[in-house]
């Protein structure tokens, strides 16, 4: 019978730790401020979970117990990389209202005589983008379509269902 179908919790099997979100090869790491504090806090929270690991006692969870502390282990070494190589980049930096890394950008879909309902994105690093749409990585198709463009203009991009056409609307970049 499957351990799905069992009260059996635990398992000789290794845990699978999922990986970082990959950056593409030669981009760089930028984090947005928020981003670089949301990475420092997920390291404190490994760090406390290491501790909370260790303290315990050994028992019967021995191996449950030394898996995690191997999970933890490894994803602590893979953030502190991503630590170790993200690049900071300060809202102060944005001097014009083109669209960069950090902005706020509102833009709707256009096509002949219609125009889609405004969506609102921000630019931001690889592990900040994984929380909502919202946040979109700065290297996804979407960003690099509008990067460095201005509000009122229309940019064009293939998706699967054809070209699409893109109006950016308002461009903001958060005080600091």
């Amino acid at each position: 019978m499957s351990k799905a179908f069992t009260n059996d919790d635990s398992s000789n099997e290794p845990l699978i730790v999922p990986e970082r979100a990959p950056l593409p090869p030669g981009v760089p790491n930028y984090v947005t401020e928020r981003g670089r504090r949301l990475l420092e806090e997920e390291r404190q929270a490994l760090l406390a979970e290491r501790v909370r690991l260790n303290a315990l006692e050994p028992d019967d969870g021995a191996e449950e117990q030394r898996q995690q502390l191997g999970a933890v282990n490894k994803r602590l070494r893979d953030l502190t990389e991503r630590i170790a190589t993200a690049r900071t980049v300060t809202q102060a930096a944005q001097q014009d209202q083109a669209v960069r890394f950090g902005a706020t950008v509102t833009l709707r879909a256009v096509q002949e005589g219609t125009a889609g309902e405004p969506r609102r994105i921000k630019l931001v690093g690889a592990d900040e983008a994984a929380e909502s749409a919202d946040l979109v990585a700065f290297y996804a198709p979407i960003a690099r379509a509008i990067l460095g463009h201005y509000p009122g203009d229309r940019v064009s991009r293939r998706t699967e269902s054809g070209e699409e056409v893109l109006e950016i609307l308002d461009v903001q970049y958060e005080k600091p």
